[in-house]
């Protein structure tokens, strides 16, 4: 099985880019974040004869929003997040598909809205790692793909690329990251390549020509699929293209 995500930054603006990922890399189920549009705005034209479903959970205002395209059949079992129902940002969505459970993310930013912003973002955290231990503890095969919007290490950005006062690097995100990890969840990434600079994103300008980025999207499997991984790709391809979106994708290929 093929797994992959991809922060698109505007889906209507990069649904050419997504066809063509689709098209070259053949994933099994693609998670988008950031689609920013409503859900009946979604760009279901760009994606008829692809092969691929597709479900999408937008929100009004032109904020956030997550998507997950599928050439697999599967049913969608969360549009939200449990644990805070004043929560309306479309951030997760939840399919079962080929006896797994898959999230797709877009976890809180963290950086606007002063505190109470940040403490969001550690609520957000706290509610996905209570739910990823209700799934293991259900011994589902279970795997989290998104944008985490936190580089869990010194390793995971260029050297002076963010202040240490950065919600994406503070120790509150590092250590909710970790927790994740700690329930048995498995970065795919880092597993494959223990001490390498990978990054996922770059900002606009000359970032990506001078490799100034972040490891900020990411794959988590639980131990049924981490013995499963086979490799774990990032799309340079995708970033390098006209107009991207400051995301790459990540890919990862299971037995």
């Amino acid at each position: 099985m093929r797994l992959a995500t991809l922060n698109v930054n505007s889906v209507r603006k990069r649904a050419p880019h997504v066809r063509r990922f689709l098209d070259a890399s053949k994933p099994d189920l693609l998670f988008l974040q950031e689609l920013k549009c409503k859900t009946e705005e979604f760009p279901a034209e760009a994606f008829a004869g692809s092969g691929y479903e597709f479900h999408a959970v937008g929100q009004h205002g032109g904020r956030n929003g997550v998507a997950v395209l599928s050439r697999l059949p599967f049913k969608v079992v969360a549009e939200d997040l449990h644990g805070e129902p004043e929560d309306t940002h479309a951030r997760y969505i939840e399919v079962e598909s080929a006896g797994c459970r898959i999230a797709g993310i877009y976890l809180p930013n963290g950086n606007s809205g002063g505190d109470e912003g940040y403490a969001y973002k550690l609520r957000w955290m706290e509610r996905l790692r209570a739910l990823a231990a209700e799934r293991l503890d259900d011994g589902i095969p279970f795997a989290i793909l998104g944008d985490f919007n936190v580089c869990p290490t010194e390793l995971d950005l260029a050297p002076r690329a963010l202040p240490p006062t950065d919600a994406l690097v503070r120790p509150e995100s590092r250590s909710a990251f970790r927790a994740l990890l700690h329930l048995g969840l498995t970065d795919a990434v880092r597993a494959l390549h223990p001490a390498e600079r990978l990054y996922t994103y770059w900002d606009y300008g000359a970032a990506f020509e001078a490799n100034r980025g972040l490891r900020i999207d990411h794959a988590l499997l639980s131990p049924e699929l981490a013995e499963r991984l086979e490799s774990a790709e990032i799309d340079y391809a995708l970033r390098a293209q006209e107009q991207p979106s400051d995301h790459t994708a990540v890919t990862i290929n299971l037995r």
